[in-house]
């Protein structure tokens, strides 16, 4: 039977949550994903000219074509700060710093990605100008208006309370500052098993319409800017994830165990299926007025 989203008894995850899956399966998303970026790659671009000699390799091409392509939406300037919110091991932020020479302060709720993140940027020579903290969107410890842009590459989809996280980084902005951020929406009626099963694989409530989204967007005191259809990469995403995690799996059985794996070979089906038919992805550039 299928379910609405809205009247879903799926308890949410708090941030201890998410930051704890991360810390747990930081090795399963580096080998189903990449390990450039924990995103959504830009897969329907052309090619970046550079050789790729395995599936794993091509995602992480597609990643940083994503996030080139997230650099030249958002567009911060060499004296700019940007807030990354879910910062992950720090690749974005990293490639950001040293594209356009702005300041970037990172966070995450996963005490390893923190970790992660500032061996990267030290590793780049840039941990004078990227930080990371551990910290929660929803409880933003910074003051008003102290950064010039925030991006939030697939992170909001971790958070139940979208217009609270909103709210937070307005604050954090000046005016005129802009925020670009990603969203996975709803389409259609899935059903229940594909919401747990969306829960379990990403961590995440059940995701919103589009409309909704954007409602809440501008609920929270922004200007929508631009509002871009990115569905087609996201399909092509859990394609690359559905081959790359049976290619690697007897890695992930040795290092999940056999209960933990059997999960997963349970729940790769039903999310390839919710992706295909019910999930949406866009991107949204936002403005304080």
């Amino acid at each position: 039977m299928a379910s609405d989203a809205h009247d879903s008894n799926l308890a949410p995850p708090s941030p201890e949550e998410v930051g704890s899956a991360y810390d747990r399966f930081g090795a399963l998303y580096d080998l189903t994903q990449g390990t450039s970026a924990i995103h959504v790659g830009r897969w329907s671009a052309g090619g970046t000219g550079l050789p790729a000699t395995t599936l794993g390799e091509l995602a992480d091409r597609a990643m940083d074509r994503q996030t080139d392509y997230y650099i030249e939406a958002l567009a911060p300037g060499p004296t700019d700060h940007v807030l990354d919110i879910g910062s992950g091991t720090g690749g974005p932020a990293v490639r950001l710093a040293e594209r356009t020479e702005a300041r970037v302060t990172g966070i995450t709720v996963s005490e390893t990605q923190v970790a992660r993140a500032r061996e990267r940027a030290a590793a780049a020579s840039l941990a004078d100008r990227v930080t990371f903290a551990l910290a929660d969107v929803l409880e933003l410890p910074y003051e008003d208006a102290s950064f010039d842009a925030a991006w939030a590459i697939d992170s909001f989809a971790h958070i139940a309370d979208r217009l609270g996280g909103l709210r937070q980084v307005w604050r954090v902005l000046p005016r005129g500052g802009r925020l670009l951020m990603t969203e996975f929406t709803r389409r259609g009626e899935p059903s229940r098993a594909q919401l747990d099963t969306f829960r379990q694989v990403w961590t995440s409530p059940p995701p919103l319409p589009l409309a909704e989204g954007v409602r809440l967007a501008c609920e929270a005191g922004f200007e929508l800017v631009r509002l871009e259809n990115q569905t087609h990469d996201v399909l092509m995403n859990a394609e690359v994830m559905t081959v790359l995690y049976r290619d690697h799996h007897d890695e992930i059985r040795e290092r999940y165990g056999l209960e933990t794996t059997a999960a997963m070979d349970a729940s790769i089906p039903l999310f390839r299926t919710f992706v295909r038919d019910h999930l949406g992805y866009f991107l949204y550039v936002l403005r304080k007025p």
